[in-house]
């Protein structure tokens, strides 16, 4: 005769074999999960091994609670958008006068490109904003230009990792894994990190840019899709919806309950329990969150959902604003593979680039303060590198380019504690190196955190027996220049 535990296993197994490929039966043991991390007490040392995704009280006040990150994969070239050098005007075609440390240079030349568009100061704080940036320049006291990063790796890799992991090495956690690993969420029904890709393929390193790395894979970005359905399975299948789904959600928790008890401090088992139990969850407060279509048309329009060049990324703005107002802790948008590595035809492919996102981005500073989200979310617009101040591919106007630049680049930072208006550090005259007031990545990642309420080297994951930080030993420091007063 075949004894209860039997009849359970083979009940389980034969639940899982059905349903394999539905978000139901994968959502399964979340009930008892949930009841369990609710129960139990939160407390405020970040440093200790904590692995669910409760909200954590930093030990010092934050600033900051959410970020959004705007990742321009490929580089966006600093002296046509954010930094003006009228030396390459006046040097436009001639022999540049210093040293050019290449990436290509089986295309480099040594002759400058002055920039073809043109500057003008906007706002109070009087910023320079390219004419390619029109949205940008309506926002420019809400932000702060910084001109003088630096990370010194000058391949897309490389450079990637270090603005994004906080390392030049791959197979470390990106930042978005850092944050949720010690702060949680401020939501149980969405994820608490979520990367959203572009429709024409991803960056450069491609889900490295989202992966939990060596933490536990409970810290791992989730994707939103670029097209609908922008997460698949929401809906469960006709034959398993109402109370068939709640019978099975039933069973599987006493199960998963019962398995979990034998196998206390198995991470992965515990981390695939915890994503089952937030998939059941996303059923319904995804469904809600991806819903743009409850936006007033006002809204919509700031974003340009009704321009067809600005539609796809302000589409995704919105949903990150919505994301975040729900208790999302961090949300990155990426650009596509290569999008701003203009080598060739800058004069073309740079322009299209800041139409595709510069109104999108403005709109989401502008709405997030409206909301009253701005002083506790940080938004971030930026690349991996920028470009050189020289000619790379000379074959004619139309055909010139600009090489990598890691040595000094700019990006935009704004609301959740960082300075609002102005810019902070200089290039050189040419733009080439960060000169005054150089930030490195692990400075910015080390004033990020500080604005988080964290101290980047007391939040470590003990791994083969050494403490591991998002620092890592680096001499990051908290860069005051970039804070508000």
């Amino acid at each position: 005769m075949t004894n209860a535990p039997d009849i359970l296993r083979a009940a389980r197994r034969h639940f899982l074999a059905r349903g394999a490929m539905s978000l139901a039966p994968l959502a399964a043991a979340w009930a008892s999960q949930r009841d369990q991390l609710l129960a139990a007490p939160v407390k405020p040392e970040l440093a200790r091994q904590s692995f669910d995704l409760l909200p954590k009280q930093p030990r010092k006040t934050p600033q900051a609670t959410a970020m959004i990150s705007m990742f321009m994969q490929g580089g966006p070239s600093q002296v046509d958008l954010m930094d003006p050098k009228p030396e390459l005007t006046r040097l436009d075609g001639q022999q540049f006068p210093g040293t050019i440390k290449y990436d290509n240079a089986a295309q480099a030349s040594s002759r400058v490109l002055g920039s073809p568009w043109k500057f003008r100061k906007h706002g109070d704080c009087g910023t320079p904003i390219s004419e390619l940036l029109p949205g940008l320049a309506e926002i420019v006291d809400d932000v702060l230009v910084v001109r003088s990063m630096h990370t010194g790796v000058n391949n897309h890799g490389q450079s990637i990792h270090a603005m994004n992991t906080g390392r030049t090495q791959r197979g470390r956690p990106a930042l978005g894994s850092w944050l949720t690993f010690g702060l949680g969420a401020e939501t149980d029904e969405l994820p608490a990190y979520v990367a959203m890709t572009d429709p024409r393929g991803l960056p450069v390193e491609g889900v490295l840019n989202w992966s939990n790395g060596w933490l536990p894979s409970l810290f791992q970005g989730t994707v939103v899709r670029p097209r609908e359905p922008r997460i698949l399975n929401l809906e469960p299948p006709e034959r398993l919806r109402g109370e068939v789904q709640t019978n099975f959600l039933d069973l599987l928790t006493r199960l998963n309950r019962r398995h979990i008890s034998k196998r206390q401090g198995e991470l992965e088992l515990e981390a695939r329990i915890a994503n089952f139990g937030l998939a059941a969850r996303m059923q319904t407060a995804a469904r809600e969150a991806l819903d743009i279509g409850r936006e007033t048309k006002a809204t919509q329009a700031l974003y340009g959902l009704d321009e067809k060049a600005t539609v796809e990324f302000g589409t995704r703005c919105l949903i990150a604003r919505r994301l975040v107002e729900r208790g999302v802790r961090f949300v990155q948008l990426f650009t596509k593979n290569q999008y701003w590595d203009h080598h060739g035809s800058i004069r073309g492919s740079l322009p299209a680039s800041c139409l595709k996102v510069d109104r999108p981005a403005a709109a989401l500073v502008t709405d997030l303060k409206q909301r009253g989200l701005l002083d506790s979310t940080v938004v971030h617009w930026g690349g991996e590198m920028g470009r050189l101040p020289v000619i790379q591919n000379d074959a004619g106007p139309r055909q010139v380019g600009r090489d990598h630049n890691t040595y000094g680049f700019s990006m935009w930072l704004a609301g959740g504690g960082f300075r609002a208006g102005g810019t902070y550090g200089e290039t050189d005259e040419f733009g080439h190196h960060a000169v005054e007031n150089v930030v490195n990545h692990y400075d910015y990642h080390a004033t990020l955190m500080h604005l988080f309420g964290i101290d980047p080297e007391e939040l470590v994951y003990l791994r083969n027996g050494r403490e591991q930080s998002l620092l890592d030993g680096q001499p990051g420091k908290v860069v005051e220049g970039l804070l508000a007063g």
